[in-house]
């Protein structure tokens, strides 16, 4: 098994943290990624005690220390009167339940640092201007074919090319992902823009009938991280890197309280941008042969529970202690979906339902709705362990 020949296709945060996993458990490993650079957006991410252990079973738990931002606490406010409606602890009562707590980054500094820890074990494993365009196997190997004709050869493909995937496609076919209905700006702000006064505390959230804005900060406290998002019932335009303007996005949450939309007209225009939320029903089966598929590729996931990429570094982890167990590779993909799409179908369908509660129109009654737990802990999402959970 040691000596198996496997690519990767895609080199988000899924791609390298199952490429890490997978170096990890002793395999040579080559990520093909269709962009000329590696890089990721300037967006912040959260990441659950879950994704806090795996992380930590990779040896990167002294980048997360460095990068993260800890909130101690979380507070969910009035859009109009900013009273708080729920305030939260996501630090020391986290980690003596769960033995983690709960993390905020930037996507770029967590993808620098799976990056560097991928090429410090392999200079050459990942490969740039490699867009996947199909995959083809037979019983014993798996071809990956790219843009301009160059082709890969390998015993496991895994597809963790997003919610768009070739792979996918290639593995069950499908007409793509559906318009939900939402559409999200996202911000960074620098922090000397941004009054005291609106920091109290830094992490959280503003609901209100038909919207939700989250904030919180990264880059050591540099910037913050902004989501705002709306109901909309007609989305066209394709990617999540679409310029807005500033003006829009006031427009859209005009007559939230002043602290909303100070911090929303504070950001530059140049690091504002929306998108629409797409969504995918649930696959049944992630592996097909040789190949598989991990992150958004298998489950794209609307982001109302944070979990988009903790769900990504899960799979990869529960994916490395698979093939680290099994004899076969055919036992090794039957072990890893059989873990995780239970897992993955659950967090999917839940954050669906999660839109109804921070969107209600009744926002006074959020506590009641969540049982005064925060949406994520209250349905139980801490519990799992990558590095621990059966495979």
């Amino acid at each position: 098994m040691k000596d198996l020949r496997i690519a990767i296709v895609g080199a988000g945060i899924g791609g390298l943290t199952a490429a890490l996993a997978m170096q990890r458990a002793g395999y040579k490993v080559t990520v093909h990624e269709q962009a000329s650079e590696l890089g990721e957006v300037g967006a912040g991410l959260s990441l659950s005690p879950s994704a806090a252990h795996a992380l930590r079973y990779l040896g990167l738990g002294p980048a997360l220390d460095a990068a993260a931002y800890l909130p101690e606490d979380q507070a969910v406010r009035h859009y109009q009167d900013g009273r708080a409606l729920q305030w939260t602890n996501r630090g020391h009562s986290l980690l003596e339940k769960y033995g983690e707590r709960y993390y905020l980054i930037h996507r770029a500094d967590l993808h620098d640092a799976l990056a560097s820890a991928v090429r410090a074990k392999d200079r050459q494993a990942i490969q740039l201007e490699r867009r996947c365009i199909g995959v083809t196997q037979s019983d014993r190997q798996a071809r990956v074919e790219f843009e301009g004709g160059a082709t890969v050869t390998a015993d496991v493909v895994i597809g963790a090319d997003g919610s768009r995937s070739r792979v996918r496609h290639a593995l069950f076919g499908d007409d793509g992902p559906k318009y939900t209905g939402y559409i999200a700006w996202r911000g960074l702000v620098p922090m000397d823009r941004v009054p005291e006064r609106m920091l109290d505390p830094p992490s959280g959230i503003f609901v209100g009938p038909g919207h939700l804005v989250n904030r919180y900060p990264v880059r050591s406290g540099k910037l913050l991280n902004f989501v705002a998002f709306a109901e909309r019932t007609a989305w066209e335009e394709e990617g999540w890197s679409i310029r807005s303007t500033v003006d829009e996005l006031v427009q859209e949450f005009k007559g939230w309280h002043p602290d909303v939309l100070g911090f929303l007209a504070a950001v530059p225009p140049e690091l504002l941008f929306k998108w629409g939320l797409f969504d995918r029903e649930p696959l049944t089966s992630w592996c097909k042969g040789r190949v598989a598929l991990l992150g958004d590729a298998a489950h794209p996931i609307l982001p109302f529970l944070g979990h988009g990429a903790v769900l990504a570094i899960e799979d990869a982890i529960v994916l490395g202690r698979a093939f680290a167990q099994a004899a076969t590779v055919d036992e090794a993909l039957t072990r890893y979906q059989a873990a995780r799409i239970p897992r993955a179908t659950f967090v999917v369908r839940e954050s669906r339902n999660a839109v109804k509660v921070f969107h209600s129109h009744e926002p006074e009654k959020y506590a009641q709705k969540t049982g005064g737990k925060a949406a994520d802990e209250g349905l139980g999402l801490f519990d799992y362990n990558p590095t621990t959970v059966s495979v």
